[in-house]
């Protein structure tokens, strides 16, 4: 049975990835920061489900998460992220924020790894994706909320680095773009629903390879440029 850890799976694409592969028969496991969510998702999926309270920030507590979830982990999904302060120009910046979208969005995802990499190891066939952006692009000259485009950059520096750091391992690395959603974060107009990522996302999950590490797709499959 394949085995799914995602993180930030209270809302939005993350619950829906826990929902879609509850139904492929997956042993699903997930993180959230709020006690009172992670009773909902209990009561919600009480079969082959376990949900772990922490913040991603927290390494002492991503260690512990790690090891009491024991075992072999076969994919892991960095999901939670943030959007970032309200003031995120260059010519305007809340530093405090910026340094806590950085915090979230780049450097806690590869904590997540660092933590459940001895899970991974133990795995056949072990994934890390982590969810990304096109705003991160480099080749991407807006500037509207630089501060979150800044971290999904730096994430995708990070997570590229990884991928050559673990290849030797077997261990496969990619990053993904999850579409424009409609979800909290992208706002009612977006182009797709959180059923339609989460869908593409756990097929791109589930056909991974070592092949593929280090490469940058959208939800649908389709390579995303650097």
């Amino acid at each position: 049975m394949t085995s799914l850890f995602v993180t930030g799976c209270g809302r939005g694409i993350g619950l829906e990835l826990v929902r879609q592969a509850m139904d492929l028969g997956w042993d699903v496991a997930g993180s959230v920061r709020d006690p009172e969510v992670a009773v909902s998702l209990e009561r919600r999926f009480p079969e082959r489900f376990r949900v772990f309270v922490f913040d991603v920030t927290d390494q002492q507590a991503l260690r512990d998460a790690a090891a009491a979830y024991g075992g072999s982990l076969d994919i892991l999904v960095n999901n939670a992220g943030v959007i970032g302060p309200g003031r995120q120009s260059t010519l305007d910046m809340d530093f405090d924020g910026f340094a806590e979208t950085l915090a979230v969005n780049t450097l806690a995802p590869l904590r997540v790894v660092q933590a459940f990499l001895p899970n991974l190891r133990l795995s056949g066939s072990p994934r890390i994706l982590t969810i990304s952006s096109i705003m991160g692009r480099m080749s991407y000259a807006k500037s509207d909320r630089i501060a979150y485009r800044a971290s999904k950059a730096a994430v995708n520096k990070v997570m590229q680095g990884l991928a050559t750091d673990l290849l030797a391992d077997g261990i496969a690395v990619r990053l993904l773009h999850p579409g424009w959603v409609r979800t909290d974060m992208g706002g009612p107009g977006a182009d797709i629903t959180p059923q339609e990522s989460a869908a593409g996302i756990l097929e791109i999950a589930r056909t991974t390879t070592i092949a593929d590490t280090g490469t940058f797709v959208n939800w649908d499959g389709t390579t995303v440029p650097w």
